[in-house]
């Protein structure tokens, strides 16, 4: 166990660190890193909205269309505030 970064085990977690990153991730990103086809990915995405995660969809720069979570589903911020 020569490691010092535990990288996570499921390909969710991966997708799930990836979007979390203050830069997001572009669907080659997740592609790549997952292994899975775009409309996979983009039916993952749709089912973290279902759970309750909030996502941003910005242009960055070249690179295309980048994902990013901005609120998980235990973020209760915003609850109840007057």
């Amino acid at each position: 166990m020569s490691s010092t970064k535990l990288e996570p085990q499921t390909k969710s977690a991966k997708v799930i660190t990836l979007l979390s990153r203050t830069k997001g991730a572009t669907l080659a990103e997740i592609c790549k890193a997952t292994n899975w086809k775009q409309h996979s990915v983009r039916a993952f995405l749709t089912g973290l909205r279902k759970k309750g995660f909030v996502l941003a969809r910005e242009q960055r720069g070249d690179d295309g269309t980048v994902y990013r979570i901005t609120r998980s589903p235990s973020d209760k911020s915003g609850k109840g505030a007057a």
